[in-house]
């Protein structure tokens, strides 16, 4: 068979891939020929920076690696962006592309699409990238790409293959069975010892970021166990599920910014940080560098740097997160009292979020979500609601709230990224926060979701222009400046895309309009200032 036609046999019969994401080009279309008729679903974004954060949203919603073919070149430097969203939250993503013919490598010609080093462009927001030189090579690779996935710290995996290869013969493998692999496991001495640190606190404090989500239940086992408050990073939202007050009796949300939880661990004796960076835009969304933990620190990871970077960690343990949670439970056969749920009552008395100005207009905005469509996935762009969601939102389950907020920041993400979570998760509604601004950048991705016949629910918040940077240009006495953009009339736009539309400015009119869902997507507009009227103390 051919380079192209192996390519595509190994990704769906080995390594279990069966959606792909790409915009066809000349130096693609052999990738195509080896598509037809294998079982592998295709969509076509309409542009490659929407093909990436598709991947990314469906990888976030199944816990499979999404999957990209992407053309030589100006296709490379659009995914680039998504592949630097992925890179920061870890999320498993290959980006197949093409590149110029091998003889041209480098060379400087002008070639089509050519760049002086596409490997190197993508190097810097790819676990790893390799150009394929030899067909022959091309299970090898591959296994490397899903051994990073599924044994190592994920992010995203660049593969390009030189044109003049995509129809050279080659021999396919005579074992079509992907390796098993395992995760990493702690040292059990270090673990030990970490247990019994655990077992001689007095106020101990547990930290779960997105490297847990694949082990809720261990998760929820061992803080009970622990009688620990514990927060949680926004990728690992739902972990914890929901409890009789909406919400795990131990969990602490992930506020950890704000001043009562930030007490809460200075006041810590001994710190169990689970799969977590402890990076910025999880604990210092405020950037004034006030997160500090002054016990001891427990940290597991499954990449060894990050046990060395952001506080002073005490004891680390290499391993996989859902592995370490699972053994560490072992150490606790009984459960300790340390008036866990107690001291996580009273930092929610103290954080009064439902009462906080700041969050006061979207928690009848999330009420309602929660009343209408229990079980959504609600995928956000970096927008007011998700802003304020970060802080006020409970998931039943992980994997069902993520935005493009922390980590790289970009925007465009939430629209797309929804459209990938409806393709793995077609079971479950999906809502998209975006703002006015944001949905901008990637707003052409409505015609994949009409074309695909994806019930996305887009919840656009139009607050004219970039709210969030007008209002930090005011605090810094900043001329407003390239913020106060036109917006388009959404309500005419969609329905040129083909996709139904409806403005609503109160909680009743959202609930109204989220009853009206059915197998298309629907997009439901927002007056931001309308709404906030309505809730505001002033």
């Amino acid at each position: 068979m051919t380079c192209a036609e192996l390519l595509i046999r190994l990704l769906h019969e080995r390594h279990g891939v069966d959606t792909v994401f790409g915009i066809p080009g000349v130096h693609t279309v052999e990738l195509y020929r080896g598509l037809d008729g294998v079982g592998v679903r295709h969509i076509t974004p309409r542009h490659e920076q929407g093909a990436g954060f598709m991947a990314d949203g469906y990888a976030r919603a199944s816990g499979r690696p999404g999957v990209c073919l992407i053309i030589t070149g100006p296709g490379m430097t659009n995914i680039a962006t998504a592949m630097g969203q992925a890179l920061a939250d870890s999320i498993p993503m290959l980006v197949i592309s093409s590149v110029n013919r091998r003889d041209t490598l480098g060379r400087g010609q002008g070639r089509l699409h050519e760049l002086p080093s596409q490997q190197q462009t993508l190097a810097g927001v790819a676990r790893f990238s390799h150009t394929l030189l030899d067909p022959a090579a091309l299970p090898e690779v591959l296994a490397r790409a899903f051994a990073v996935f599924g044994s190592a710290r994920p992010g995203p995996v660049h593969i390009e293959i030189p044109i003049d290869l995509f129809a050279a013969a080659v021999e396919p493998p005579a074992n079509w069975q992907a390796p098993r692999l395992y995760r990493p496991a702690p040292d059990p001495d270090g673990l030990a010892l970490a247990a019994d640190w655990l077992r001689e606190a007095q106020r101990p404090l547990v930290l779960l970021g997105g490297g847990c989500v694949d082990a809720p239940e261990a998760a929820r086992a061992l803080i009970e166990r622990l009688d620990a408050p514990c927060a949680t990073t926004i990728n690992a939202k739902g972990l914890l599920g929901r409890g009789s007050c909406d919400r795990h009796p131990l969990d602490l949300g992930a506020n950890t910014s704000l001043p009562a939880v930030r007490e809460l661990a200075q006041a810590a004796d001994v710190i169990l940080a689970v799969g977590t960076e402890l990076g910025e835009t999880d604990y210092d969304v405020v950037f004034d560098g006030g997160f500090a933990l002054n016990g001891r620190l427990i940290r597991v990871d499954i990449d060894p740097e990050q046990l060395a970077r952001n506080q002073s960690t005490a004891l680390g343990l290499v391993g996989d997160a859902g592995r370490t949670l699972k053994m560490l439970l072992e150490h606790f056969p009984q459960p300790l009292s340390r008036d866990g749920v107690g001291r996580t009552r009273a930092v929610h008395e103290a954080l009064a979020l439902e009462s906080d100005p700041a969050f006061m207009p979207f928690v009848p905005l999330f009420a309602t979500l929660r009343e209408v469509l229990p079980e959504a996935i609600l995928v956000g762009d970096s927008t007011a609601p998700v802003y304020a969601g970060n802080h006020l939102v409970s998931q039943p389950a992980p994997r069902r709230f993520f935005n493009a907020s922390t980590g790289y920041g970009t925007l465009g993400y939430g629209l797309p990224a929804a459209l990938g979570a409806a393709l793995a998760k077609p079971e479950l509604p999906v809502v998209a926060l975006v703002g006015d601004g944001g949905i901008m950048f990637t707003l052409s991705e409505l015609a994949t979701a009409i074309e695909e016949r994806l019930p996305v629910v887009i919840l656009l918040w139009h607050n004219a222009g970039y709210e969030e940077i007008r209002r930090y240009m005011d605090a810094h006495e900043v001329p407003r400046l390239g913020v106060d953009i036109q917006a388009p009339d959404f309500q005419r736009l969609a329905a040129g895309f083909g996709c139904a539309a409806v403005k609503v400015d109160t909680p009743d009119g959202l609930a109204q309009a989220l009853g009206t869902r059915s197998t298309q997507p629907l997009l439901i507009e927002i007056d931001a200032h309308h709404w906030q009227r309505q809730f505001s103390t002033s």
